[in-house]
């Protein structure tokens, strides 16, 4: 039967266990210490005590005297049994040359031969020895007891290596009692950190922490989306590789531990980065990105930071703006087949009425009112994708009784633009243009402003109209739209590019703000003021760099599908 695989330790779980085996070392080890540097200062300070009593005895005058009297034991014996009891030693013994005692704590000891070593003392030596007698080991010092230069007998001064230890255990009792504190207090104290990082952790072991660390790097910098985590002061502790694409930070730039305004990112989505409440599928724009930007703040018993997730927005913006332009398109050719439908029914009727001449005079004008502004547009703009735009936008604004008309001296020879200049771009700034106008020229032919300068459409009443400019010569495209509506007044004039800004309610107010994005994203500029018709005027100067270049590389891509052909 196969056993059940047990999870390993948890992390904190490990550390707790390294760190008790880690204090009870330490605690072991200064104990081992103290221990063998107490005994060895119990030692020492024994063998200080009975060389000082040892001294102090072969020095003083009664002992001389004593040894020189008829009987040595009788005077040396109370007083050496006096020095030892005051002392505390374990024994003082005083005996002659031939290291036959005179006094000794067992006093049946007395005239029986000293056990323990001599020659030194006899010799003028003081020593200190450890030795085996009739009381067991001891420590003891024997020094000879002098009358002048004469050496008259010999002092041992001991104490009992038994009493010595029993000292040591003593301090030893209270040294296990403190080191068992230490251990309890270094356990209690490691024993709550680790529960603290066990909460952190979540009970995880390393090797589960490490793959995890592992995985959090590899989606990190995996993912498309752009992700930037904000901590309580609404500083960067995170952010991923798209996100620095999205935000247009460099990658050398440091970014982890600057705050938001620091970024310098436009002000509605610094805005929204800083924002306290949550934030969902907001669009906002920076140098040159739409991004869907997602807010949500981390919460835990106070404001912790914010996540912010970041989307691309902006080829989905531009597919979204063509597809409009495509669906107007569409409306338009179905509103032109419908007119074309009753202009046909109307030269039909006319001949079956027999009046052919006017038929003809009809289809005849009808003809050449439609091919006037394709030929005007066909013969000036010979970019095709621009050509094509205006003629679509025409129909556009047609159906809404708009009038659209190319400027005299608007022309575009084709190769005039360079590769480096991209066709969307072109598509996103005029069409936004064109699209903006025709509402404002629609909607301000109602409004009485500047009469005298509008153009009169048969019968009086007033034609609503947008002029459009495309000039590109040896060093710039200009891109220009005017129209015949009420215009933008000079306190709106720095509002009209921010995203947001529309006269149209809540949810618009994108165009502008990619308009200037793109024209940006080329080098160029974008400029408005008061058109001559008394509506607003945007003026686009795009830089075309080195045009030759350009034109030699498409010539030479020509030629070379000519000669594939």
């Amino acid at each position: 039967m196969r056993l059940p695989r047990t999870r390993p330790r948890s992390l904190a779980g490990q550390l707790f266990a390294m760190q008790v085996v880690l204090i009870a070392a330490v605690v072991a080890g200064c104990a081992v210490f103290a221990y063998v540097s107490g005994s060895a200062q119990a030692e020492e300070t024994a063998a200080r005590q009975v060389r000082v009593a040892a001294l102090a005895v072969a020095d003083s005058p009664s002992v001389r005297e004593g040894i020189r009297g008829p009987d040595p034991s009788a005077v040396l014996q109370p007083y050496a049994e006096r020095v030892r009891r005051d002392t505390g030693i374990a024994f003082v013994t005083i005996m002659d040359t031939e290291r036959r005692r005179w006094t000794h704590p067992d006093t049946r000891q007395i005239g029986d031969t000293f056990l323990g070593n001599t020659a030194k003392a006899l010799r003028g030596q003081t020593f200190t020895e450890t030795y085996t007698g009739t009381l067991g080991p001891s420590i003891r010092v024997v020094t000879p007891v002098r009358d002048g230069e004469e050496i008259i007998g010999l002092v041992s001064a001991g104490i009992t290596v038994d009493r010595v230890s029993s000292q040591v255990r003593e301090q030893l009792g209270a040294l296990a009692l403190a080191a068992g504190g230490a251990l309890a207090l270094g356990g209690i104290g490691t024993y709550v950190i680790n529960a603290r990082l066990r909460r952190h952790t979540h009970g995880m072991n390393a090797a589960e922490l490490s793959r995890l660390h592992d995985y959090h790097q590899a989606t990190l910098h995996a993912v498309r989306e752009g992700l930037l985590m904000l901590d309580g002061q609404r500083r960067i502790a995170l952010i991923n590789d798209a996100g620095r694409e999205l935000l247009g930070i460099a990658p050398e730039t440091e970014a982890l531990g600057r705050t938001v305004d620091e970024l310098a990112l436009p002000a509605p989505l610094t805005g929204a980065l800083l924002a306290s409440q949550a934030r969902v599928d907001e669009l906002h724009l920076t140098a040159e990105r739409v991004v869907v930007v997602n807010t949500r703040p981390v919460v835990g018993g106070e404001r912790r930071g914010t996540v912010v997730t970041l989307r691309d927005h902006t080829e989905l913006q531009a597919l979204t703006g063509e597809l409009d332009s495509e669906r107007g398109f569409t409306q338009a050719l179905r509103s032109q087949a419908h007119e074309a439908a009753n202009r046909l029914h109307t030269v039909v009727s006319l001949i079956e009425l027999g009046r052919v001449e006017e038929a003809v005079e009809f289809a005849t004008a009808e003809l050449e009112l439609a091919q006037v502004l394709t030929d005007r547009v066909v013969g000036a703009v010979e970019e095709p994708v621009l050509a094509a735009l205006l003629l679509g936008k025409a129909a556009q604004a047609n159906e809404r009784g708009v009038e659209l008309e190319l400027a005299e001296d608007s022309l575009i020879d084709d190769g005039a633009l360079p590769a480096s200049l991209a066709q969307r771009d072109l598509v996103t700034i005029l069409g936004n243009l064109i699209d903006n106008a025709v509402d404002a020229a629609s909607e301000g032919d109602a409004v009485a402003a500047v009469p005298a300068q509008r153009t009169a459409a048969p019968g009086g009443a007033r034609r609503a109209r947008v002029t459009v400019t495309a000039l590109a010569d040896d060093r710039e495209l200009l891109l220009r739209v005017s129209d015949t509506g009420a215009g933008i007044g000079p306190e709106e004039a720095d509002e009209v590019f921010r995203r947001g800004w529309s006269t149209h309610g809540a949810g618009r107010g994108l165009g502008l703000a990619l308009v200037r994005q793109a024209a940006h994203r080329n080098g160029g500029s974008v400029e408005l003021d008061r058109a001559p018709e008394g509506g607003a005027r945007f003026t686009v100067r795009l830089p075309l760099g080195d045009r030759t270049a350009s034109c030699g590389d498409r010539t030479a891509a020509a030629r070379a599908k000519e000669v594939t052909a």
